[in-house]
């Protein structure tokens, strides 16, 4: 539905009769006296001296648009007399006289008249023209009642609002409102305020939601596509990873690559054989990692750098991960088909061991509000454990490998397994609903994005499979670089918003990709050996973890971090440069 317009440049224009400036919701005024019914007014196209007359080097912007929409932001910014001044020099009005008409009735509560100018703009929906119909009635039928005028309320309702035919729930209790007058309240809506001035401005702002946007400009809607051009730019920056960085109108963005924590500030070094996987906590305060030595080890994340806090000993056969519990009070870890145990990370005291009797356990986690605990089982079965150990619920059949992660979604209700060696297993347990994603290749491991919609996936073809698990799964994107021939190599989400990937490498890289492009931004080299895992720090996008058979585990950061070196190891670990 196209615009409409004045005959004469604001110049002309006359005051109200009222000889009152009405202020807007947006801050403009208006200025003319309106001679005659508005049902002689009727919708024309917004004057332009350039009729189509385009600005910009491509030519795609239109001059009548885009001066309306500056007079616009004018006046939503208080620059009542340079919006003005902007419509008179240029010719170009912001509004056409009928919606300034409509606007003015509105705002002085001229229902039926509003209602009759509504039916002059010119819009084609009928819908559109029945939902403004019954927003304009509806306050009319409020301050009825404000007025203690239930009878006249009454026949607004039966006279005008009922034979809309729409929002029947909504006529249902604007009835309750008058047969309850306490029940006025809890009907009104929040944009309804106590104030009539102040309430006839928000059923402006809501009226101006509903008609097209070209006969009633949205409000901020130079700032709405400002910062979609800035949020654009941002999302197209490879190295944007830092909330610290201001996005200036003067240039356009684009972050160093310096954002990405490519520089060894730390080599961790307590484990005594391969280190198969780590994981930072929620909160980021501490590292948990597991190695092939029996051990698990809790890190304490501080400003100083990361230390040893906790050696956890226990487990006969090597550890294959760990998982944090959702208040980071407490650690699973899991042995190579062995059991699963629970310890405090305060004390390091374990306080749980799961087992079933002849089977052994794969995999562990945590429901989301800490009650319960899960784990794969070598039957190919999942349980779901008190924490006291008493097993509430087995999930049988092809529900697990001997080699496969677990997830379970934050709202509890999706636990996720590697079922086939080319399939991964979504099984909705409140709904009994299972759903698989399928792949061509073997899956070797995967890893569930923060806001539980992404799955990353990897491959043994040396591939990294974003999948979109929210509603239909979706193949997303693919990520390729990194070396995998005969080990289980694990990759992660991490950086700012989660908008890198990345992952261990056989060849002791290891490699980032941006999420968005697939494009990869970096290989970091150091590690001597295979790196197994890597882990992104939750709450700092400057920290990711990277764990190798070499033995050791780095810590890498931005290179203003490292400040100077140190060589400390009585307690685990040293600070290096970022050399090899």
């Amino acid at each position: 539905m196209g615009g409409v317009e004045d005959d004469e440049p604001a110049s002309k224009r006359m005051k109200l009769s009222s000889e009152e400036l009405i202020h807007l919701s947006n801050g403009s005024t208006v200025k003319e006296s309106i001679v005659g019914s508005s049902r002689d007014l009727m919708a024309r196209p917004l004057q332009s001296d350039g009729g189509e007359e385009v600005v910009g080097s491509k030519g795609v912007i239109k001059k009548v648009e885009f001066v309306r929409i500056m007079a616009k932001a004018l006046y939503s910014l208080g620059y009542r007399r340079s919006g003005a001044h902007l419509e008179e020099e240029s010719g170009i009005a912001l509004h056409s006289s009928i919606i300034n008409v409509f606007m003015r009735q509105v705002l002085e509560g001229d229902w039926d008249e509003s209602v009759a100018t509504l039916h002059n703009i010119g819009l084609t929906d009928e819908m559109t023209i029945k939902s403004a119909s019954f927003l304009i009635l509806e306050q009319k039928f409020f301050e009825f009642l404000d007025e203690e005028k239930v009878m006249d309320a009454l026949k607004t309702l039966r006279t005008e609002i009922s034979p809309l035919c729409i929002n029947h729930s909504r006529v249902r209790e604007l009835s309750l409102s008058i047969v309850s007058p306490s029940h006025c309240f809890t009907v009104r809506s929040p944009k309804q305020d106590t104030s009539r001035a102040r309430s006839r401005t928000k059923l402006l702002e809501e009226l101006q939601k509903l008609l097209p946007p070209t006969v009633m400009i949205p409000e901020r809607r130079l700032e709405h596509l400002v910062e979609q051009a800035l949020g654009l730019q941002r999302d197209a920056c490879m190295f944007h990873n830092s909330l610290d960085e201001e996005i200036s109108l003067f240039a356009d963005h684009q972050c160093a690559r310096d954002q990405i924590p490519s520089y060894a500030l730390q080599i961790l070094q307590a484990h005594t054989d391969e280190i198969w996987f780590l994981q930072f906590s929620h909160n980021g305060k501490y590292l948990a990692s597991s190695s092939h030595d029996c051990s698990a080890i809790i890190w304490e994340v501080d400003a100083n750098g990361i230390s040893l806090k906790h050696k956890l000993s226990g487990h006969q056969k090597p550890v294959s991960s760990v998982s944090w519990s959702p208040d980071d009070h407490q650690l699973l870890t899991c042995g190579v088909e062995e059991v699963v145990r629970r310890w405090d990370a305060s004390s390091g005291e374990c306080l749980s061991v799961y087992e079933k009797a002849g089977l052994g356990m794969v995999s562990c986690g945590w429901s989301p509000d800490g009650k319960w605990i899960f784990s794969g089982v070598n039957d190919k079965s999942i349980s779901m454990w008190e924490l006291d150990g008493r097993e509430l619920e087995c999930w049988k059949g092809q529900r697990t490998l001997k080699i496969s992660d677990l997830e379970i979604t934050s709202d509890g209700k999706q636990i996720i397994s590697i079922c086939r060696e080319t399939a991964i297993l979504l099984l909705d347990r409140e709904a009994k609903v299972e759903r698989f994603i399928e792949e061509d290749q073997t899956i070797t491991s995967f890893s569930l994005s923060r806001d539980n919609r992404f799955l990353l996936v990897n491959l043994l073809n040396q591939e990294i499979h974003l999948w979109s698990i929210e509603d239909d799964l979706k193949l997303v994107s693919k990520y390729r670089g990194h070396k995998r021939t005969r080990f289980i190599i694990r990759s992660c989400f991490g950086g700012l918003e989660q908008a890198f990937v990345a992952s261990g490498s056989e060849d002791s890289l290891v490699y980032i990709w941006h999420r968005g492009t697939g494009e990869l931004i970096e290989a970091l080299p150091g590690h001597s050996g295979a790196v197994n895992c890597v882990s992104w720090n939750p709450t700092n996008p400057h920290m990711l973890a990277s764990a190798s058979d070499d033995r050791t585990i780095r810590i890498w950061g931005l290179n203003n971090l490292s400040a100077k070196q140190k060589d400390t190891h009585g307690n685990g670990f040293h600070y290096s440069n970022g050399g090899t």
